[in-house]
């Protein structure tokens, strides 16, 4: 793999990638003066970010805003998984399947192999799994290996699916119930590290590449020759010029251009405390009573922490800027896990919850589950140029971008050159047996890849800033001052919610307010506060 930068130290930061509050006031500040743009991205979660890289790097002119943070909407509330498309080739959707095992194989080999790396997943045939769903099942991650070939993924890349004995099974994850347990299923997928440190790398990568990134930039209104924008840090108003508008805003996307239709389907995930489960070493699956191809999945993390996930209900009203977690959905999850495991998992027992809403498109009115709606992504295409994208999911959202571009140079006949993506990497990504060299710990190596020595050294230089900003939580200083300086961190909850994600569990977050503060304190050298 090539690296992004020819420097010569390891770990140097990729010229042209650091954002922060002084970069961001100076491009803005060009932008209101009259500075014009070919692209002008609206939203900044994966899709936008990707959008604004493609772009970026087939040599057009590009400025992408968010009226919040990178990653503030849906990109930070998924499973943290780059899935292969086997639920959908089990729907007979083998488009979208094939996509997204394309999709998975670019990220875990090519663009993003410090952040995605292969998860293993236990599915327990307890007495709850009849022996035709077993069967039915089994053939499902076999078709899914097909997948893997088909998109040339290598296989020591993902591990072959296999049949695994009770003894093993329970080994693997010790909290299952044994009564009737006759063994299980294990197989692989893509597990991010995080996905708001995918969206941060890609939107890095598009600023390596020229682009501008502007958070805390709300659209006001788009028209066919740009939008009118508020920066949200000081209420002022501007026009910024540009010759199309990419709308990549998600479930927010009708708010902004007419005629656009979706269906917003909440999931929720669960945070519970991976001393709880056990010890669990792999992920598991845990079938929906009651269904056949729908599964609770258990996802540890490397954080001390597990997720629990997910639910798909839909959503109907006003679209709010950060969901609720309803208390049926984490009854509903608690009681699937109960029906799987032998340890008992109270209300008091979830330490934080978060939700996302799904940006789905409408395409067939309002009746039906949000479950059964089809996860292909759309480009849209107003009568005054407006692309809009919706739809899809975190793993295609490179493709996602390409679409969106690609319509975007034929709306104005734009000059560019032909989508890059597939093979560019991101700030820090680098091949698995380099990465395994750098003399770091690897939790900093998983997020951060390369980078993982400058953030490192940090630390090294001033011992303060190696201690974890809260007692339990590996997140150090170091960390938090690194996103003030170069990924574009604003205020605290940028630094807890989205740069780290010590947020998700709300006594960390109280914990580590006064660091996060320090830290913008110490990057900037005036005062700030959250």
């Amino acid at each position: 793999m090539k690296p992004l930068s020819s420097s010569a130290l390891p770990g140097a930061t990729p010229p042209g990638s650091s954002l922060n509050a002084e970069r961001r006031g100076r491009e803005l500040a060009e932008l209101a003066g009259g500075t014009a743009v070919d692209v002008l991205v609206v939203g900044l979660g994966a899709t936008g970010a990707g959008a604004a890289l493609d772009a970026a790097t087939r040599g057009l002119t590009v400025a992408a805003i968010d009226a919040h943070d990178l990653a503030f909407g849906t990109s930070r509330w998924s499973s943290k998984l780059i899935h292969g498309g086997l639920r959908y080739l089990a729907t007979g959707q083998l488009d979208v399947a094939h996509e997204s095992a394309v999709e998975r194989g670019i990220l875990m080999e090519r663009t993003a192999p410090h952040l995605v790396r292969a998860q293993p997943f236990v599915l327990p045939l307890t007495p709850l799994v009849s022996r035709a769903q077993a069967a039915l099942a089994r053939a499902g991650f076999l078709a899914g290996d097909l997948l893997r070939v088909s998109a040339r993924t290598a296989r020591t890349t993902l591990p072959a699916p296999r049949t695994l004995s009770a003894v093993e099974t329970r080994h693997l994850a010790p909290a299952l119930r044994t009564g009737g347990l006759r063994g299980g299923l294990l197989s692989w997928d893509g597990q991010l590290t995080d996905d708001a440190r995918l969206v941060t790398a890609i939107a890095r990568t598009a600023a390596a590449h020229g682009a501008r990134i502007l958070t805390r930039t709300r659209a006001l209104e788009l028209t066919g020759d740009g939008a009118r924008v508020r920066d949200e840090t000081t209420g002022q108003e501007l026009r910024i010029r540009a010759r199309v508008i990419v709308n990549a805003t998600g479930v927010w996307a009708g708010g902004l251009v007419d005629d656009v239709r979706l269906r917003p389907s909440r999931g929720t995930h669960l945070v519970l405390r991976a001393e709880d489960l056990g010890g669990l070493s792999t992920g598991l699956h845990i079938p929906i009573p009651g269904e056949t191809n729908r599964f609770v999945l258990v996802l540890p993390q490397h954080d001390g922490r597990v997720y629990v996930g997910l639910t798909d209900e839909p959503v109907d009203g006003d679209v709010p800027d950060v969901p609720e977690v309803p208390e049926t959905d984490i009854g509903f999850l608690l009681d699937v896990l109960g029906s799987a495991l032998d340890v008992t998992l109270h209300r008091a027992d979830v330490v934080g919850a978060f939700a996302g809403l799904r940006p789905l498109l409408d395409t067939r009115g309002t009746e039906g589950r949000t479950a059964d709606i089809s996860r292909k992504h759309a480009v849209l295409t107003s009568r005054d140029g407006v692309v809009t994208v919706v739809g899809g999911k975190l793993t295609t959202y490179r493709r996602m971008a390409e679409d969106a571009v690609d319509a975007a140079v034929a709306a104005r006949a734009l000059t560019a050159g032909p989508c890059r993506t597939a093979s560019v990497p991101l700030v820090g990504a680098d091949g698995p047996q380099r990465l395994a060299r750098l003399d770091v710990p690897g939790r900093l190596v998983r997020r951060y890849g390369t980078e993982a020595v400058a953030v490192h050294a940090l630390g090294l230089t001033d011992p303060a800033l190696a201690r974890p900003v809260v007692p339990g939580h590996p997140v150090t200083h170091a960390e938090l001052l690194w996103a003030v300086r170069h990924e574009g961190a604003l205020d605290a909850s940028d630094l807890l919610d989205r740069r780290t994600r010590i947020g998700l569990v709300p006594e960390d977050r109280d914990t580590a307010e006064e660091a996060a503060r320090s830290a913008l304190v110490q990057a900037s050298g005036t005062a700030a506060t959250a």
